[in-house]
């Protein structure tokens, strides 16, 4: 044997090695890929389903609201539908604070993109579905799977509590007997408050987890977490009053009275519909105490009228949010340079033709 041999089959040993090595990484990239495509064939299976059925929502609202419609000029329905898009703007950053005080801090091009088209579930049959979306595409941006859960099942104790504290900041004053029947929700109200203190908070969502047996959450919610989303919830409710009011307005109300009338309307329809489970996102619960909140302002017809309207240019918003969304997110990535430099891919590159080469 020749002094030369031995390290002509270190060589070929070290060769095969690496063979095998790229064999085992080409087929994990083979599954990674198989994964990806899979993953994405889901996502928009989900988006192309959610969009159908948001459309067929609106469109089923058509017929019931066009008499509606067509009492109101179309700088009123314009200028309510951005009042929407505010609103729904709002709802987006209440979650995304949850989501930074809970150790996820997102861009808002990236949260809008995840919270707008995760809402679009919420046309789909099934309650589930806006939160698993979320979940699926918040892992993208590095967000665990409980923490965007967590976000998303927080904001609506938020909401709830801010909307019954708006409803009774406004309709006891201006509505009076016509919503007398709602005063129970009054009862409420120290309830949520106390509920939404960080303790209480972290308490239950720590029960939770170890009920599922999934491991706590890496940072809990501050006060200030609460605060800045009740902060956003309460920005969204003024939204929505403008929304309403800007209807009621067209259909034959007059004064500021109709706007206070309006944001607690709105709030009060809001969290009934929450509440009253048997209904189905609301349907018909919300429309009934819409109604009598604004019968000081408008007699019974241009009422339905509004509250019908009301519903259609929410689903419009939702729609049109996505899309939004979705956009601003595709122009971002493409204009949003590689955060990776390319002397970095360069040097990596070169290493590993380096470590191939090697073992030749």
């Amino acid at each position: 044997m020749t002094p030369g041999e031995p390290a002509a089959g270190e060589a070929s040993r070290h060769a095969e090695a690496v063979d095998a090595d790229d064999g085992a990484r080409g087929a994990t990239a083979t599954v990674s890929g198989r994964k990806s495509v899979l993953r994405r064939m889901a996502r928009f299976g989900f988006l192309a389903v959610a969009l159908g059925f948001g459309a067929w929502a609106v469109a089923g609202q058509w017929r019931a609201v066009a008499d509606g419609l067509g009492r109101l000029s179309w700088g009123l329905l314009a200028g309510s539908l951005v009042a929407v898009l505010g609103a729904l703007g709002a709802g987006m950053m209440m979650w995304r604070a949850l989501l930074a005080d809970l150790g996820s801090p997102l861009r808002a091009v990236d949260a809008a993109k995840v919270f707008f088209v995760g809402q679009l579930g919420k046309y789909i049959p099934g309650s589930l579905w806006p939160v698993l979306a979320q979940m699926e595409m918040g892992r993208d941006l590095g967000v665990p799977r409980p923490r965007s859960a967590a976000a998303f099942f927080l904001t609506y104790p938020v909401y709830l509590a801010t909307g019954v504290l708006v409803a009774a900041a406004t309709l006891p004053v201006f509505a009076g007997g016509s919503v007398a029947r709602y005063a129970w929700l009054l009862a409420l109200l120290p309830l949520l408050v106390a509920g939404l203190h960080p303790k209480v908070v972290n308490g239950v969502l720590g029960l939770g987890l170890r009920l599922i047996r999934r491991p706590p959450l890496e940072r809990p919610l501050s006060r200030r977490g609460v605060l800045a989303s009740a902060g956003w919830a309460l920005a969204g409710w003024v939204a929505y009053g403008v929304h309403l009011a800007l209807l009621a307005w067209g259909l034959g109300a007059t004064g500021a009275e109709a706007a206070a009338l309006s944001t607690g309307a709105f709030a009060l329809a809001w969290c009934l519909g929450f509440i009253v489970v048997l209904a189905p996102a609301g349907a018909g619960v919300r429309e009934v105490a819409m109604i009598a909140a604004l019968a000081p302002v408008l007699d019974q017809g241009p009422a339905i009228a509004a509250a019908l309207c009301s519903r259609l240019l929410v689903s419009a918003g939702d729609l049109v949010c996505a899309g939004l969304a979705g956009i601003a997110a595709k122009v971002t990535m493409r204009w949003t340079p590689s955060t990776e430099p390319d002397h970095l891919h360069d040097a990596s590159r070169n290493s590993r033709d380096c470590t191939h080469g090697s073992g030749q």
